[in-house]
């Protein structure tokens, strides 16, 4: 079945939508009124939070084995159990069962990011429209942007907390059906794919490895707690049903325009220029809580969050050797970030009241990341100085 290059970026949207942009950061938005409902404590929403980020380390690692049947089958497989998950949270009333599908959910949003990405950027590449993967990757912002919508309009109608993940899993499901409609049937996985041969981890890699880990540590504490920051702070609350909103509609277009500057400017510098800005964002909302500070939070945060994602895998594919072995290296590393960050800040948020030294340490943490990536462009440079 032929679909045009068009059509395909929008069925990866729609996938990335589903799996990125509800059924894994829509937690975020949820989170508040769940926090008081149940309630949870702070570092019971952190290690929530985490459980979905250890999932999604499974699911990369699963995801990058030879398994059989067709790359398709397991995109639809990893949606339907996207929408299964949301929709099995507003059943759910104990941690273990928090825990379990968060993991679970982690995990296939795991699987629909590598599966989705192999058949529509592959076949984009191969058809000449490669420019056209930005589509695909915005599909996490307009997920967040949408969700965050769904569920402001539901809180201000007075639904309860249940009702929210009810509504995420229905506009998982629908944008599923859409997938299954867009994206069109491709060769088992099974007869294509090979094992990658081992890694050489040289310094500037290495650098890297580290620098992709400390972005995870360093957005995550403002992608998981700043919706809940905002509704605990009464000079802020009255942002609660836009913030998210603002930053899924920062994340939507930002590949675009951070990839552009990469390739004029190089992948490894325009890094580093971005963690700058996003330590900028998480800075804004430590050091001065106030309506200006978080709105700048959500843009600089929002705007760049998605992209070094991106950036941080263009460089790996560039950087010499066995792009699939340092791939699942940097999946590694930046879990890690990601895993330690929810847990750390919610411990931490419970003992102070603040999330001012996890945000801190955040900042640290992206500053760190920008020296390691001119660290490792100095080093390519060196060593390829027409590059």
């Amino acid at each position: 079945m032929h679909r045009s290059p068009f059509l395909l970026s929008l069925g990866g949207l729609l996938a990335m939508a589903a799996a990125m942009g509800v059924g894994r950061f829509v937690y975020t938005p949820i989170l508040p009124p769940m926090v008081e409902a149940i309630p949870l404590t702070k570092s019971q929403a952190g290690l929530i939070a985490s459980a979905n980020f250890v999932g999604y380390l499974a699911g990369a690692v699963l995801a990058s084995m030879r398994l059989p049947g067709s790359r398709r089958l397991w995109l639809l497989s990893s949606l339907a159990a996207t929408a299964i998950c949301l929709l099995d949270m507003g059943f759910a009333s104990t941690m273990p069962v928090f825990l379990a599908l968060r993991f679970l959910a982690g995990a296939a949003s795991a699987f629909a990011l590598i599966f989705s990405s192999a058949l529509v950027i592959d076949r984009l590449a191969a058809t000449g429209n490669g420019a056209l993967s930005a589509v695909h990757f915005a599909g996490v912002g307009v997920g967040i942007a949408a969700s965050a919508a769904v569920v402001a309009l539901l809180l201000q109608a007075g639904a309860e907390w249940t009702t929210l993940w009810f509504a995420s899993a229905a506009m998982a499901a629908a944008a599923s059906l859409a997938v299954l409609w867009l994206v069109p049937r491709d060769q088992p996985t099974g007869q294509t794919v090979q094992r990658p041969d081992g890694t050489r981890l040289d310094l500037d890699f290495a650098a890297l490895l580290a620098a992709y880990g400390l972005f995870g540590f360093g957005y995550v504490i403002t992608a998981t707690f700043i919706v809940d920051m905002v509704r605990g702070t009464p000079s802020l609350a009255h942002l609660e049903p836009y913030i998210w909103i603002l930053f899924g509609l920062c994340a939507a277009p930002s590949v675009v325009l951070w990839t552009a500057l990469g390739r004029r400017w190089g992948i490894l510098r325009i890094y580093a220029v971005a963690c700058v800005v996003e330590a900028s964002g998480v800075a804004a909302s430590a050091l001065w809580l106030h309506p200006a500070s978080i709105l700048v939070s959500a843009v600089l945060v929002g705007g760049t969050f998605v992209s070094l994602t991106a950036l941080g895998l263009v460089a790996t594919r560039s950087g010499g050797g066995d792009p699939r072995g340092r791939i699942a290296l940097m999946t590694v590393s930046f879990s890690i970030g990601q895993i330690v960050g929810p847990a750390f800040a919610g411990y931490v948020y419970e003992a102070t009241g603040s999330l001012a030294t996890p945000l801190l340490a955040a900042v640290a943490a992206l500053l760190l990341a920008a020296l390691l990536a001119l660290l490792a462009d100095a080093r390519r440079r060196a060593v390829s100085p027409s590059t």
